[in-house]
């Protein structure tokens, strides 16, 4: 598996984006340059280990702690002893695992996973879907590209990732099997998914958070799914509603992640003005 360079843009504030499970920095291609442009963010989004361009994961099983070494390293060369975190799925459990190592200044987690304890059925339930995905997995890497000419292959393709099957081009969707299938990480994260307890220290989070919800999320399903952050994550925290978006929403609604990341972001960043004269 080659690696990737990661998108690494602009200047100010350091922001770190996550990506989901499965997924690369490309989720990231459209959403970092709008912060980037800001002039206000500088945006640093790798590939994690075992995922598509990502570095070797170095273990048999992955977990949400492996993945967090690897990105602290990261940090580590950027000089960067904390930063904003923005994390979509799997990438939001990270987030906040950076978040307990105090990483994070503020965390902004996109329909997170590692919302449950040890044994919650919501557990499995998740870890069903993925395993359940598996054909999709092994036609990605027979087809290739070809996966599109099969029919029904966007409508089925696209459930776990937007609200609608247009929500995603073809360009991304291509980018969604190219992802698929150099991701060794599938076997190594869902075995090793069973085993762990997920997100048990919310309520010790100590840096700002905003919970972002997906309306049409087919994968944690926001009625459900979001009570574990809700009802553990401090009282301050912010939670905010994407309408019509599925469970990636970078891909079909860039403009509206990129505002409710800044929206967030501003809140609890100094003004430019200020860090100019201190």
């Amino acid at each position: 598996m080659m690696t990737r360079a990661p998108i690494h843009l602009g200047s100010g504030e350091p922001v770190l984006l996550l990506h989901p499970f499965l997924m690369s920095q490309l989720v990231w291609q459209k959403v970092a340059p709008q912060l980037a442009d800001t002039g206000r963010y500088e945006v640093f989004a790798p590939t994690m280990a075992g995922h598509n361009g990502g570095p070797r994961s170095g273990t048999w099983f992955l977990s949400s702690s492996v993945l967090a070494d690897h990105v602290e390293r990261q940090l580590d060369t950027l000089g960067w002893d904390s930063c904003h975190i923005v994390g979509n799925s799997l990438g939001g459990w990270v987030a906040f695992e950076l978040e307990r190592r105090g990483r994070a200044r503020t965390v902004t987690g996109i329909a997170p996973a590692g919302g449950w304890r040890g044994w919650s059925p919501t557990k499995f339930e998740v870890i069903a879907k993925f395993v359940g995905g598996m054909p999709v997995w092994v036609l990605a890497h027979l087809l290739g590209p070809r996966l599109l000419r099969l029919p029904m292959s966007r409508r089925i393709g696209t459930l776990p990732i937007s609200g609608t099957p247009d929500g995603v081009s073809d360009q991304d969707f291509l980018g969604v099997i190219d992802d698929l299938k150099h991701c060794p990480a599938y076997f190594q994260l869902l075995a090793k998914s069973l085993l762990l307890p997920g997100l048990v220290e919310l309520a010790h989070t100590g840096v700002p958070t905003h919970l972002v919800l997906c309306e049409n999320d087919r994968v944690v399903p926001p009625r459900r799914f979001s009570r574990h952050f809700t009802d553990h994550l401090p009282p301050a925290n912010e939670v905010t509603m994407l309408d019509g978006v599925g469970h990636i929403p970078m891909f079909e609604a860039p403009g509206r992640v990129a505002d409710v990341i800044t929206g967030f972001l501003d809140e609890h960043t100094p003004p430019i003005r200020e860090i100019k004269s201190s």
